[in-house]
């Protein structure tokens, strides 16, 4: 199993214990990722309202540097993933579509034939991988640890093409597995705001403490996530929440390949579970060795 890795720009910045921990979970199935040369911005989502003809090019010049490495993508950002897997859909639908942006493509010398898939990690690990395979290779099972799974809203959206758009299993199934304890978890799709943060705090910040509550009142030791600006929000802006709204939050926020990779025996300082902003102090002795 091998894939075009396109990290996208958050990884490379606040979502680096993404990056990091993806990498090295990645390496210790022996799954293979090749980053894609000289990749750029997917464009995110604000620039599709302003020009999609542009910003569809934009994210296809990934998608054909990937077609010449002749793989699949594995894109962990859930803003990258959404844009990329629209454009690679798009170029699909007719010959027009397709041609429109490979005609704005040829003036870098490129093309792309629409034939690749665009995955998400998660989908990678669980249908491709399998969780089976990855329960033999756990070596710290999760034991005692309750566990959000928060998918927020767009990785399974609008298709759920490979979860249910409403009520996601995949990391709910991955962790039960690992010998966590999945807790009861309704606002697992709820959005987070995302960049009204940024725009229009308040609204943020008053989503962020919803989600934050409702991890709390089912009693979870920690919230994973599959995104890096969800993390943020979440994490960062516990404070923001606590003074604003009057709320005591105190809520590890942390990538799901982080947990996943310390059941396969990687350290918290590995997984740069040292460097959030809320740490996971407990976790460590909590998790319990396997033996043989």
């Amino acid at each position: 199993m091998e894939y075009a890795y396109y990290p996208g720009c958050s990884l490379e910045a606040t979502g680096r214990p993404y990056d990091v921990s993806l990498r090295l979970v990645f390496e210790r199935l022996g799954i293979g990722l090749k980053e894609i040369e000289d990749w750029n911005c997917c464009g995110a989502t604000s620039y599709i309202s302003m020009n999609k003809l542009t910003a569809y090019s934009l994210a296809a010049r990934n998608l054909a540097y990937a077609e010449r490495m002749g793989l699949d993508v594995c894109a962990p950002c859930s803003s990258c993933f959404t844009i990329l897997s629209k454009v690679n859909r798009h170029m699909r639908w007719g010959d027009t579509s397709r041609a429109n942006v490979n005609g704005v493509l040829a003036a870098a010398g490129l093309s792309y034939s629409a034939q690749l898939e665009v995955l998400h990690p998660l989908n990678v690990l669980v249908d491709f991988y399998g969780i089976e395979r990855i329960q033999e290779r756990v070596v710290r099972k999760l034991e005692g640890l309750r566990v959000a799974p928060y998918y927020g809203c767009q990785i399974v959206r609008p298709q759920g093409r490979f979860d249910d758009r409403e009520d996601p299993q995949q990391l709910d199934n991955l962790f039960a597995a690992l010998g966590a304890e999945v807790v009861p978890f309704p606002l697992k799709v709820r959005c987070c705001g995302g960049m009204l943060m940024t725009s229009h705090e308040e609204v943020a910040l008053g989503l962020n403490r919803d989600i934050l509550s409702a991890a709390r009142n089912a009693g979870a030791d920690v919230i994973v996530t599959t995104c890096p600006l969800c993390q943020v929000n979440l994490e960062a802006f516990q404070d923001r929440i606590n003074s604003k709204l009057g709320e005591r939050f105190h809520v590890p926020v942390v990538y799901f390949t982080q947990l996943l990779g310390l059941a396969l025996g990687l350290s918290p300082q590995e997984l740069m579970l040292d460097a959030m902003v809320v740490p996971l102090r407990e976790l460590a002795p909590r998790a319990a060795e396997v033996h043989a």
